[in-house]
């Protein structure tokens, strides 16, 4: 993109690219929430218990007709803020409030703010979905009053949304061809919005901070989803040119066809994460992925109250390999624990769940729960009559922190025939990958927990997204010291985590001598248009740029410029 002479320029964490000009508008207000004070007589508590349930169904079904016509991802978050409306422990507390005296409204109130303080007090995944509490919070107040339902405006013409965060409903429901840019002040590059943006391939900046108040809606503005820039006061020319420049470049992108290749040759392989057999099959027919680099197993149980049986597990798992039966699949064991929703794999309550018992840990208390996994892993490549030479099924553990409980997974592994891997999230595994590697196949590099565990800041937390940034290079040498012992050990070493998305940070990553990257399948065709555009050597001097820089900011910049031509 060309330069862009500006009065003010805004800046947050850049999660989907592309450049958009439009006038902003601010997403419509929530209601105002009730305090206590009010009483309901006795005999009109029944009454108001129906009114809430009434009330919740609407809001519930809304959002399940959404789903319906919605997809992938998408379709995925409004299931699952559904359930949440359905959530038996939500709605008992709810009727706890309106037996006790409350009106439905600040029952709601009370109860959404008891779950939104464990789930905070949880952190990670759960502190992510205290964003879809408040959201069905506010939407049932809402069909309790009879107001409108908070949300998305009404707008007759192309827009760029900003707001403090998006609920997964509001980003699922966007007209892409209207909303052509997001802009939120809270919010993380894993959280629902940004995943729900990539699949929309809208761009969107996250964490923007509160200065994003200071836009007032009708206000011409240029977003830059690469940089992570709102522009104000840009010259409508050259703004114009700079969004048409970016178009042309997603239809180049469109375009591009794998297997993933730089300019001289040097192969990449692309691999798409997913959750599903339906995620699994969009990967499959919808995109370059050369095969799965990251199954999250635990996302097909999130519902679950029991342990489903080997059989039942096996089932599932079948549902994802054979959408690629010529391929590679890498299943990740059980990213369960304190922290991750798995009623039958998780631990008691801890103070500080993300380091705490989650992972492979849990089978430390636990062995038979994942060798069970392991047995129905198993049970599905070999119904499908898969190989290592036709059809390779990785299995690799999540949280290895030393070398024993490398071997101690190897062997488990190896005893049902698989191929043993680990995740490098622990900063710890990365420095002891001397000692590690000689017991696994592969690793795959979880980019954003080393992240957050390299920079000592939780990944969830908007305040922290500055520092929770892949570009940051401590991280990367994490990464340069994992691949260079790779290479001694001859053991691929794979990113899954959002980094690998990002199609500049990927040549970074080529060129520290990654062999494959795994990402959302929307992402797969960005990356390999832009590893066609370079060569290895490129790659190699991005690197080294990267490496060396003073930060994330200055990295992404240095790296912008020397594969790109442009100075951010």
């Amino acid at each position: 993109m060309k330069n862009v002479s500006v009065d003010t320029v805004l800046k947050g964490t850049a999660v989907v690219p592309g450049v958009r000009y439009a006038p902003a508008v601010w997403i419509s207000p929530r209601p105002k929430l009730p305090k206590a004070g009010q009483v309901v007589a006795e005999n009109q508590r029944e009454a108001e218990l129906s009114r809430f349930n009434d009330a919740a169904d609407v809001v519930a079904e809304r959002l399940l007709q959404r789903s319906a016509h919605a997809k992938g991802a998408a379709a995925e978050v409004l299931k699952a803020t559904a359930g949440m409306v359905n959530d038996r422990g939500w709605r008992k507390a709810v009727r706890k409030g309106i037996t006790g005296g409350h009106p439905a409204e600040y029952a709601v109130v009370a109860a959404t703010t008891k779950f939104v303080t464990m789930f905070e007090a949880a952190g990670g995944v759960m502190a992510e979905r205290t964003t879809d509490l408040r959201d069905i919070r506010d939407r049932v107040i809402a069909q309790l009053r009879g107001e409108p339902e908070p949300g998305l405006p009404d707008v007759t013409e192309r827009v760029v949304l900003f707001a403090d965060d998006l609920s997964p409903a509001d980003t699922a429901a966007l007209n892409v061809d209207l909303f052509v840019g997001l802009v939120t002040e809270l919010g993380g590059p894993t959280s629902h919005t940004a995943i729900i943006a990539r699949q929309l391939n809208v761009p969107c900046i996250v964490a923007a901070g509160s200065q994003i108040h200071s836009v007032v809606a009708g206000t011409p503005v240029l977003v830059d989803g690469s940089l992570g820039t709102i522009s104000l006061g840009a010259d409508p020319e050259t703004a114009v040119q700079a969004e048409q420049e970016s178009k042309m470049q997603a239809e180049r992108v469109a375009q591009w066809r794998g297997p993933a290749k730089t300019k001289d040759g040097h192969h990449v392989q692309l691999l798409a994460n997913v959750q599903d057999g339906k995620a699994a099959r969009i990967a499959a027919t919808e995109s370059q992925a050369e095969g799965i680099g990251l199954f999250r197993t635990e996302l097909c149980f999130l519902n679950a109250t029991t342990e489903p049986s080997v059989k039942e597990q096996a089932e599932v798992y079948k549902k994802v390999l054979e959408q690629f039966p010529n391929s590679k699949v890498v299943v990740r064991s059980l990213d369960a624990g304190s922290d991750k929703p798995v009623a039958f794999a998780s631990m008691a309550d801890e103070m500080n769940p993300a380091l705490g018992v989650r992972g492979l840990r849990v089978a430390r208390a636990n062995e038979a729960l994942l060798t069970r996994q392991l047995d129905a892993i198993a049970k599905a490549a070999s119904e499908l009559g898969r190989t290592e030479e036709t059809a390779p099924t990785w299995v690799m553990a999540p949280m290895v922190a030393t070398a024993r409980e490398a071997q101690w997974f190897a062997g488990l592994c190896g005893d049902r025939g698989l191929t043993a891997g680990a995740m490098i999230e622990v900063p710890a595994a990365s420095l002891m990958a001397d000692k590690i590697m000689p017991h696994l196949r592969f690793v795959s590099i979880g980019t954003n927990d080393l992240t957050q565990y390299t920079m000592a800041a939780d990944r969830m937390s908007p305040q922290l997204a500055y520092l929770t940034d892949p570009w940051q290079p401590a991280v990367l040498r994490l990464i340069d010291h994992t691949c260079k012992e790779g290479k001694k050990f001859n053991t691929a070493v794979g990113v899954c985590g959002e980094a690998a998305a990002d199609p500049l940070l990927a040549c970074v990553l080529t060129g520290l001598g990654v062999n494959s990257l795994s990402a959302a399948s929307t992402a797969i065709a960005g990356v390999g248009a832009q590893l066609a555009a370079v060569d290895l050597e490129t790659c190699q001097k991005a690197a080294e740029v990267a490496l060396n820089a003073e930060g994330a900011t200055n990295a992404r910049a240095l790296v912008r410029e020397l594969l790109l031509g442009d100075k951010a």
